[in-house]
């Protein structure tokens, strides 16, 4: 294929990415006009191919500008915890806390978490940080006859996996499932993205030595500001 045949928005996209090759984290970006005019396209052509940019995390907005993103947070994915995880890549994690409630367990959440229908259960959803930046929202269920102690020892700021083990409870086994997502409106609010942001989604329920079910997880992830890496053996 030929540079005339390449589409025009891919072809200002592999020019910024020559400039960002010459710039560090933070530096600005030539503007939309500035880009258009370089390579002869129009500013929507041009928008298109900083939207790439910044779904691939090479970019960022910085109030009405454009500049070189921070690379992105890679997580291992393992049984440690998102605290571990961030720890690991130098990075400083912190949670917001959203929502924490007891609810009944429905049908599909009682089966997987082993316990009966309308058994009560905790709810607990917190936007994860890292650096202070948020890129991650985390919804958790624990059966309550587990951890009937949680709300009245808990800080919601710190975290879940060590509160947890504390108590002699080992994460063992989970299963975990993978894929990309867009955000509702309320989702992308709470981390500062947009619904045209896509998301990765992941499910996990975690469980004890003995099999049993300690938690069913749902994350969202900005997929602009998170990877993810695992060792196959």
């Amino acid at each position: 294929m030929t540079a005339e045949s390449l589409p025009k928005h891919y072809l200002v996209r592999t020019h910024v990415e020559d400039l960002l090759a010459d710039l560090a984290e933070g530096d600005p970006v030539p503007a939309e006009r500035e880009l258009a005019a370089r390579c002869g396209v129009s500013r929507e052509t041009v928008r298109q191919a900083l939207h790439e940019l910044l779904v691939a995390g090479r970019v960022e907005r910085r109030g009405r500008g454009t500049v070189v993103a921070r690379p992105k947070m890679v997580q291992p994915l393992s049984l440690g915890s998102y605290t571990e995880g961030a720890l690991s890549q130098g990075r400083e994690p912190g949670r917001i806390l959203v929502r924490w409630e007891e609810i009944d367990a429905h049908a599909k959440l009682a089966e997987i978490l082993g316990i009966g229908v309308g058994a009560p259960a905790i709810h607990l959803e917190r936007v994860l940080l890292a650096d202070g930046e948020r890129i991650g929202l985390e919804s958790t269920y624990l059966p309550l006859h587990r951890f009937p102690d949680l709300a009245d020892t808990f800080d919601p700021e710190t975290s879940l996996y060590a509160a947890i083990r504390s108590r002699g409870i080992d994460f063992t086994t989970a299963t975990e499932r993978i894929e990309t997502a867009l955000p509702t409106p309320r989702e992308a609010a709470l981390v500062e993205s947009s619904t045209a942001m896509p998301m990765l989604k992941l499910h996990r329920v975690s469980r004890d030595a003995d099999g049993v079910p300690v938690e069913r997880v749902r994350s969202l992830y900005r997929g602009d500001r998170m990877a993810f890496v695992t060792e196959l053996r």
